[in-house]
């Protein structure tokens, strides 16, 4: 019979953005298959809570990064590697979704949105795929991207254009490093429910207490998206059981670009 359990036992993640919403789902997804981790983030309190919740299940371990900073992102994969000796995998799960259209996006907006949703990812996979080839090891990267990066909405246009770049710098890095077993994929996720969305709508869009109830009522599966089934489709793809496939950007979400009714 054929083994279809995604496994990563003994493999080193680093997770970016792994204090809060998905980023913390694929935390816990990664310690319960079996990983060593290292999450960060800039919420030191949500880092070391998510730390002590795990640590009685595997090794898990915190950094404290702003990824603003533009020397933050090789900095959490030194981290990984001196706590663990090496990294295998990598999540860049971190991003900002500040609203602004192309009529009112301040140049301090958009370099925001480009620190954090593009070059952070940039310069940690640098760091992560530098590591791996040196030490001639294959390893896998998975970045979690948006289903706005096909467009999104008007209010989205600095994040639209940064996560769009995210798809493309993920197509062009799995191509780079093919010969060098090092497989790189991202996911497109759709409307998810998570603390930090709570946030979002409240603070833009005058949301209450029940917006996930009326979130719900509008979309085709009765139920927005969930953090712990978009860790469950990551840690197959990090894991061995996701074969050969690199490159690819996978929409994660129950609405169909180019539909139409």
């Amino acid at each position: 019979m054929t083994n279809t359990s995604a496994t990563l036992d003994d493999k080193v993640v680093l997770v970016s953005g792994g204090t809060q919403g998905v980023g913390a789902a694929i935390v816990r997804a990664a310690v319960a298959a079996g990983a060593r981790v290292m999450l960060s983030g800039r919420d030191a309190e949500r880092g070391k809570a998510l730390v002590a919740e795990l640590e009685p299940l595997g090794d898990v371990r915190f950094t404290r990064t702003d990824l603003a900073d533009p020397e933050a992102a090789a900095r959490t994969v030194a981290d990984t590697i001196a706590e663990f000796g090496r990294i295998d995998c990598l999540v860049n799960a971190a991003g900002v979704t500040t609203r602004g259209s192309l009529l009112d996006t301040t140049p301090e907006l958009f370099d925001t949105h480009v620190a954090v949703n593009l070059r952070a990812p940039f310069f940690t996979m640098q760091a992560a795929v530098r590591d791996m080839v040196d030490r001639g090891a294959p390893g896998t990267v998975v970045n979690i991207i948006t289903m706005s990066s096909h467009g999104g909405q008007p209010y989205l246009a600095p994040y639209s254009a940064t996560k769009a770049g995210l798809a493309g710098l993920t197509r062009n890095a799995a191509h780079a490093h093919r010969w060098d077993r090092i497989r790189i994929n991202g996911l497109n996720i759709g409307w998810t429910e998570t603390d930090g969305e709570a946030e979002i709508q409240k603070r833009f869009h005058d949301a209450d207490d029940t917006w996930v109830e009326k979130a719900n009522a509008t979309v085709p599966m009765g139920k927005l998206g969930q953090p712990d089934e978009i860790a469950d489709l990551v840690i197959f793809l990090l894991s061995d059981r996701s074969g050969v496939v690199t490159g690819s950007v996978i929409d994660w979400d129950q609405q169909v670009p180019g539909g139409s009714d």
